[in-house]
């Protein structure tokens, strides 16, 4: 039987932003971001970029000036492209799965590879899980989830986790993307357990409601949402100033 992990087909992203006035009073005209992904087609869902992906990855390079220098933690990162993206715009970034899925581990080093990022450190981080891992890592500025929120069963292992990283820094953000599956999709319950709460944002807020987005038909074809997940006790802090 041949390894599914030799072939590989390797996917070209191109994010491009309009003209901004740079913070130092330069302009950057027509900045633009190649991204490439190695993906495995085989049935380790997590190693094929997902709508959701594009989505995320657009709702970072949008926001690069903000992910600059942040230190970013993508959870379920397969094959890594928001956390890529956010490597590419100077973020501290460090990518995460299933430590018990060691090929997803290695497709999230290839695709640092394939984009010249040698500092970006990869770790096995199975949600649900209080593991040595989790317990040595740093506090994170933001989580990037792309389409984590897909297995019911999954749901409160994630948040769970998500809840630990925020006792770290309770000003941490969490950014995801889900694809709309079901009517009776909902988290509201679990995120009140859990002392979170989420922030729609509409895609239109930055420029990812099109059928044709870094290069990829995808996000046109399916419901994709995306919302911010944060601490209560950090959000109504916040509402104090």
């Amino acid at each position: 039987m041949s390894d599914p992990i030799s072939k590989v087909t390797v996917r070209e992203y191109r994010f491009v932003g309009e003209e901004q006035e740079e913070e130092e009073g330069r302009d950057q005209r027509n900045p633009e971001l190649l991204v490439l992904i190695p993906e495995v087609l085989n049935p380790h869902y997590g190693m094929y970029v997902w709508p959701c992906a594009v989505v995320l990855a657009q709702y970072v390079w949008f926001h690069r000036r903000l992910v600059r220098g942040k230190r970013i933690l993508e959870i379920g990162a397969g094959v890594s492209l928001p956390g890529i993206v956010a490597a590419k715009c100077g973020a501290e970034t460090i990518l995460s799965d299933n430590a018990e899925f060691p090929q997803c581990l290695d497709n999230c080093q290839r695709s640092c590879q394939m984009n010249n990022l040698s500092g970006v450190h990869v770790m096995g981080l199975t949600w649900g899980h209080v593991s040595p891992t989790l317990l040595a890592l740093p506090p994170v500025d933001i989580v990037l989830a792309s389409d984590v929120f897909f297995e019911p069963a999954d749901f409160e292992d994630i948040l769970s986790t998500l809840h630990y990283l925020m006792e770290k820094n309770p000003h941490t953000q969490v950014w995801t993307t889900y694809q709309v599956r079901s009517a009776d999709w909902s988290i509201e319950a679990l995120l009140y357990k859990w002392e979170l709460e989420s922030i729609f944002v509409p895609l239109q807020s930055f420029e990812a409601n099109k059928e044709q987005l870094a290069g990829s038909s995808l996000p046109g074809r399916h419901t994709i949402e995306m919302m911010i997940i944060r601490s209560i006790q950090a959000m109504k802090s916040d509402r104090l100033f």
